[in-house]
């Protein structure tokens, strides 16, 4: 499989109930619109964050500027040899900015947990180093869901849905079975629709038709603010991170 490495664009977020979902789905399709390589597939991302939950804190408050760091992998079933994806996140004035590198997941798991990775991964890898450096970074929230995703051959849109969202606070090994407590009320599905600039007037007019608004979501956030928030002051940072890090390792 090939996934890109850089990104530039919007990413605009509306969570759909099932009805919705299958009306714009049928929709896009109708438009043109066709399914990527990969069809339904496994997304899994180890989210990090420091012992105090500074990061996914700054991002709750809707900065001009904020960033994360996650390690991500494919596949319903991750294998110890497979590769994964160091990802660093960015959002400046609406626009995201992604880039990240492959690594063997051992390889990958052990950069982070050290805190740098080798030369070999260039001025990506470099750009993840000083993300290291500056934070002090432990595993926060794993979290998995389905994707369906769908493009245009005239225009450069990319649709995504996302289903079964589910998360974990522990368990942080990668290879382990791509379960975990649902997010979602049942039927929700999250649609990302992911473009340069604005929206084009055919999506638009059918988001209207459907009855779909666009919201502010994060998966990670909300897993913050309702599961990880209430019991973090229960527990000294400290502690927290060796705990952590000791399930990853």
């Amino acid at each position: 499989m090939r996934y890109q490495d850089v990104f530039k664009r919007k990413e605009k977020k509306y969570m759909l109930t099932a009805l919705q979902y299958r009306r714009m789905r049928e929709g896009i399709i109708a438009h043109g619109m066709h399914p990527d390589e990969f069809g339904l597939h496994t997304i899994a991302s180890l989210y990090y964050d420091t012992p105090d939950y500074r990061l996914i804190q700054h991002s709750l408050e809707k900065p001009v500027y904020k960033e994360k760091l996650r390690l991500r992998a494919y596949g319903s079933q991750v294998l110890p040899g497979d590769d994964a994806y160091v990802e660093i996140k960015k959002k400046f004035k609406g626009i995201v900015y992604k880039r990240r590198f492959a690594a063997p997941l051992p390889e990958a798991v052990q950069g982070l947990y050290e805190g740098r990775f080798s030369d070999t991964h260039g001025q990506i890898g470099r750009e993840v180093n000083f993300f290291l450096q500056r934070y002090d970074l432990h595993p926060a929230c794993w979290l998995g869901y389905e994707r369906e995703a769908f493009y245009s051959d005239t225009e450069d849109v990319r649709i995504t849905f996302d289903e079964n969202i589910r998360f974990r606070l522990e368990g942080w090994d990668m290879t382990l079975p791509p379960e975990g407590t649902p997010l979602l009320d049942e039927g929700l599905y999250l649609m990302e629709v992911k473009i340069p600039f604005a929206l084009p007037l055919w999506l638009v007019d059918l988001m209207t038709e459907c009855g779909v608004h666009s919201r502010s979501f994060s998966k990670y956030g909300t897993v913050y603010m309702e599961h990880i928030h209430p019991r973090a002051a229960l527990q000294p940072a400290a502690i927290r991170k060796e705990q952590t890090y000791g399930q990853v390792l």
